[in-house]
Order: C-alpha cells, then sequence, then structure tokens
C-alpha cells in the first residue's frame, strides 16, 4: 500500500509541476462549456424554416410575410441550389419577394411546406406558385457523411499529433536533425503516411456501412475519394500545425481538443447550418471539415461533380498548403 501510495504521489507531484497543462486543462473545460451553451442557447426554436432569394432585409417593410410568426428566414443566393434544398426537405418553402407578383416555391410532399402556403396567401394572395417536389432524405444519408468526417478530422488531429510531439519528447527528432532530412521533408512524409492510413481506414468504414445502411450514392466513387484525400490532407496538416513546436502531450491534446469541437458543433456533422445566424454560417466557412462535408454530401446526395465542388476543394488545398508552410517553418526538432 505504501508503494502505491508513494507512486500515486509521485504521479500527481509531475502534473502539479507542468503549470503550462495543469493551466491548459483547467482552462479548456470551461471555454468549451460557454461555448456549446452560447451557440445552443438560442430560445424557443422556429417550427418552419423559409428560404428567401435575394439580399433584401427580411422586414415586415420588404414584405407582410417576414412577419409571420414561428418561421425562421433566412436569404438564399443560388436559386438552384435552393430549389434542391426544398426538395430534401432541408427547408420548408422557398420565396422570393423580387418579383410582381412574388414567386414562391412548395414542396407537396412536405406537410410544412403545405402549411406555410396558406401562411403565405393571407399576406400575399397574388403570389405565383411552383412546385419542387422530392422525397425527404433519410436522416442516415445525411449523419453518416458527418460522422465519417469527425472520424476522419479526430484520426488526424489526434495521431499526427501526439506522434510528432511524442518523437519530440523522446528525442527521436533529435537525432532525425543530425540526418540530411529537412523539416519540410519529415511534414510531408508524415502527411503521406498518414494520409494513406485515414483514407484507407476510411475507405473500408464506409464500404461496410453501405450495403448495411443502404446509403445513397448519386456521384461517382472516384469523385468522393478525391474529396476525402482534400479533407484529410488538410486536417492532417492542421495536426502538424499544432505539434510543431510542442513537446507536452497533454497541451497538445488539450489545443487540439479545443479546435476539434468548435468543428463538430460548426460544421453541419448532426443538422443542417441553413438556419443557422449568419456569423455561424460565415465561421464554418473558415473550417475545413465543414468544407469535407459539404462536398462530400453534394457528390453522395445530389450527384454533383467535383467542377461543383471546386469552392471546397481550392479551400481544403489552400487550408493545407498555409498549415504545411507555417508548420515547417515553425518546427522544432528538440525540446528545448
Amino acid at each position: 500500500m505504501n508503494r502505491l501510495l508513494a507512486l500515486v504521489r509521485v504521479r500527481l507531484l509531475e502534473v502539479a509541476r507542468d503549470r503550462t497543462a495543469l493551466v491548459w486543462n483547467f482552462v479548456l473545460a470551461p471555454v468549451l462549456v460557454i461555448g456549446v451553451a452560447i451557440l445552443m442557447s438560442r430560445g424557443q426554436q422556429p417550427m418552419f424554416e423559409v428560404g428567401v432569394l435575394g439580399t433584401q432585409p427580411l422586414t415586415q417593410q420588404t414584405h407582410a410575410f417576414f412577419a409571420t410568426e414561428a418561421v425562421n428566414f433566412h436569404s438564399e443566393s443560388d436559386e438552384a441550389q435552393a430549389v434542391l434544398k426544398l426538395q430534401r426537405h432541408r427547408i420548408d418553402l422557398l420565396f422570393d419577394p423580387r418579383s410582381q407578383p412574388a414567386r414562391y416555391w412548395v414542396n407537396p410532399q412536405s406537410n410544412k411546406s403545405l402549411v406555410l402556403e396558406r401562411l403565405l396567401h393571407a399576406s400575399d394572395a397574388a403570389a405565383i406558385a411552383q412546385r419542387a417536389e422530392g422525397e425527404p432524405l433519410r436522416y442516415a444519408d445525411w449523419l453518416v457523411p458527418g460522422l465519417l468526417g469527425v472520424n476522419i478530422m479526430f484520426t488526424c488531429l489526434f495521431a499526427i499529433g501526439h506522434v510528432v510531439v511524442r518523437y519530440r519528447k523522446s528525442g527521436y527528432l533529435k537525432r532525425l536533425r543530425g540526418t540530411p532530412i529537412t523539416a519540410v521533408e519529415f511534414v510531408s512524409a508524415q502527411l503521406i503516411a498518414c494520409l494513406i492510413l485515414t483514407v484507407g481506414l476510411s475507405s473500408l468504414i464506409y464500404a461496410i456501412c453501405k450495403p448495411v445502411l443502404h446509403l445513397r450514392m448519386e456521384g461517382h466513387y472516384l469523385d468522393l475519394l478525391i474529396v476525402t484525400a482534400f479533407g484529410a490532407m488538410s486536417m492532417i496538416s492542421m495536426g502538424l500545425l499544432v505539434s510543431a513546436r510542442l513537446a507536452s502531450e497533454e497541451i497538445s491534446g488539450g489545443i487540439m481538443t479545443l479546435m476539434s469541437w468548435p468543428m463538430v458543433l460548426l460544421s453541419g456533422v448532426f443538422f443542417s447550418l441553413d438556419g443557422a445566424p449568419a456569423w455561424v454560417r460565415s465561421a464554418s466557412e473558415l473550417l475545413p471539415l465543414t468544407h469535407l462535408l459539404g462536398a462530400a454530401r453534394a457528390i453522395m446526395i445530389d450527384g454533383a461533380g467535383l467542377a461543383d465542388v471546386s469552392g471546397s476543394l481550392v479551400a481544403m488545398a489552400g487550408m493545407t498548403a498555409l498549415f504545411v508552410l507555417i508548420g515547417a517553418a515553425g518546427f522544432r526538432w528538440t525540446q528545448d
């Protein structure tokens, strides 16, 4: 018993002496709790979601329909994409107040859409209707890409981050420094190795889930594989950026946890961000997981091609290049 207590005491003293890690662990939990509370505390949620074409203010002065209670109105910039959302039941009605008379799109297979049509007619009986029929999207078809994306994110961030920090802590990187290997070569090698493992494992998981859950696949598998590779590279490079100088696994783990949870909450893993506040949607565009999931779902659900998701591919490629360059420039071979 004395030996056991002595070992416990030694370990507690080790943690207490690592002041940086101790402070970080105390800061991390409150930051996460406060962040989640702010995001989720939106009061009573609206019953209906309406997309509005154009950039006009969504106020009663623009159109009387905007005064309808229990409805969340948000702007849509692309008419074709907005109609597709209505067909997939991601929004309940699409409204265009710019024309005279106003136009709207209704999905006859959605009860919410039919109710909103009646509410719209109460404020504007002259509005012209257009149909956008479509079966509701199964939640599994929406959720599985999100879960696979989260798995890729955690694998990339923590696997590569902890490995590099452990290499530095054990002196392995110090020995490598005596070789002709440069920081860019080492970082690139870690990225490629982790990329092969991550994409291979994710492909295997998807191959198992697809026949079991009868997942929807409207696009091409090669396009999905390319998107997965781009997304994995962006998150691997993010993990390398975090681990470029750290020598404490506790600190690196805390930082990567702090980076990963905003992506889980803001990237549309479990639900669509169409009706989220504008600042949330803007912030989500800065996260690689948002672009990975958006592109993957567009291919799997809507049958999009690489040209259709080129914006997300460019964003992920840009993040990868930026993170690798910064990580390589600030890379530290030793703990000192």
